[in-house]
């Protein structure tokens, strides 16, 4: 276990790089980056002036700057590919992987693209137009082209020959893809199998034929679903005659999982994916403002039910201070549903068909929480202001909103995901406005209804 200050590391690692870079100091800066993983050192250039990031790259080689543009996040990549000459940028793609530079193509402008594909090997130029074609969150956006695949009817010793030839090339090694004479892809196997095996054995002898592979049209969530699953090191993805295209990695699925993470998470409070905090003002109110107007609907609706019960609330000044206990316990309770069902959404545990009937337990925990929490609050509300009728009406009240609560936020997400629509982005919408109007409408309408007991 290390016991490290990260932000004091961070600040000492970039003023000693800066002092090298300076003073043009090859070697010392060379003994400084050989401690540094390459996300450090790119988190690092983003603090750095134009020209301090040029004469880093005079003084470092291609196959490290490589290294350190596959890390960096896109707009220090985007800012270093304007920065560099097309030759120079050419030369750093010559050390990445087919899939990394096809990602950081895509984001750039369309005339500088085509530029810096002219200038490419045409090999690699075909590989590189295929992987774009695909959407960016699909199987073929993040899959790699390079990886092995061999004949079955090879010997493990003929095997071991091509592995040692084209390994250093390829992404992952420990998995070799086994294809029969018309380039099927028919099963795997594992180095470790390979090794252990004769010399004379047939890799079809040794192979895995249960092989779980997807079609590059799939959606990322679904490949991390599916490695997650099965626990997967690599998975092949292949097209309809069952042809390999490519590989995913799981290094490449672990990214896809914090990704889709963050963008639930965001989404829950009605924030873009593509905002961040280096995002600029008006970036920030294009995102957030529209659905701020929607919140901002919702909330007159929830208005115009306290509306219908303004007399009510003139005579008993002590409803007006209830109200938001019962909203915001039924938000609260409604919100723990809606993330756990949104989380068994994502991991692919529940779905409307089957899962609908589950939404008695959440009725149950409703009828049970809300018991529990609107004693309290019965007894409390009775203590302060002397109306044993004021406590019944808000315990009622509170079992009923939190059954509401359960029973909007377990169906909400199931229902959007059976329409095609993001439950993480549209379900807070929805609950907060059925928790805020039902809830309303039962505690004012249950006080109304008793008003004289209450006066």
């Amino acid at each position: 276990m290390f016991d490290i200050n990260e932000n004091e590391l961070s600040e000492i690692e970039l003023k000693e790089l800066l002092e090298h870079i300076h003073h043009g100091d090859k070697e010392k800066l060379n003994e400084v980056i050989d401690n540094m993983y390459p996300i450090d050192i790119a988190i690092a250039l983003e603090n750095y002036e134009d020209e301090e990031i040029l004469k880093f790259y005079e003084l470092v080689n291609n196959e490290l700057m490589a290294a350190i543009i596959e890390q960096a996040d896109e707009d220090l990549q985007i800012r270093i590919i304007n920065l560099f000459s097309y030759k120079n940028i050419v030369n750093i793609f010559s050390f990445m992987s087919k899939d990394d530079i096809a990602d950081i193509l895509g984001n750039l402008p369309i005339n500088l693209r085509k530029e810096l594909l002219k200038l490419m090997k045409t090999g690699d130029t075909k590989e590189i137009q295929v992987l774009l074609g695909y959407k960016e969150d699909s199987a073929g956006g993040i899959m790699t082209t390079e990886y092995i695949a061999l004949k079955g009817d090879l010997t493990t010793g003929d095997a071991l020959k091509k592995i040692k030839t084209i390994g250093p090339k390829t992404e992952v090694i420990e998995t070799i893809f086994v294809i029969n004479q018309s380039k099927e892809l028919v099963g795997s196997a594992d180095l470790r199998d390979i090794l252990i095996a004769s010399e004379e054995t047939k890799l079809m002898d040794i192979i895995k034929d249960n092989i779980i592979t997807v079609n590059p049209e799939v959606d990322q969530e679904e490949v991390s679903k599916l490695v997650s699953k099965y626990d997967l090191k690599v998975i092949a993805v292949v097209n309809r005659r069952n042809n390999i295209l490519g590989i995913i990695t799981v290094d490449d699925i672990i990214d896809v999982i914090v990704e889709e993470h963050t963008e639930d998470i965001l989404h829950l409070a009605g924030v873009s994916k593509e905002e961040s905090v280096e995002s600029s003002l008006g970036t920030s109110i294009k995102k957030r403002l529209p659905w701020l107007f929607v919140n901002l609907a919702t909330a007159f609706l929830a208005s115009f039910t306290v509306g219908l019960f303004e007399d009510a609330i003139a005579q008993v000044v002590a409803l007006a201070a209830a109200m938001p206990i019962v909203a915001g316990m039924g938000g609260n309770s409604g919100t723990q549903a809606l993330s756990v069902v949104i989380r068994g959404i994502a991991l692919g545990d529940i779905e409307l068909k089957k899962g609908w009937k589950k939404v008695f337990k959440e009725i149950a925990l409703g009828v049970i929480n809300g018991a529990a929490t609107g004693l309290i609050t019965g007894l409390i509300l009775y203590m302060k202001y002397g109306n044993p009728y004021l406590g019944v009406i808000i315990f009622v009240a509170m079992i009923g909103n939190l059954v509401i609560a359960g029973f909007f936020g377990f169906l909400i997400p199931l229902v959007l995901d059976k329409l095609g629509v993001d439950p993480a982005l549209a379900s807070a919408i929805f609950l907060t406005t059925a928790t805020d109007v039902f809830g309303f409408f039962l505690f004012l309408g249950l006080a109304k209804a008793f008003l004289p007991l209450l006066l």
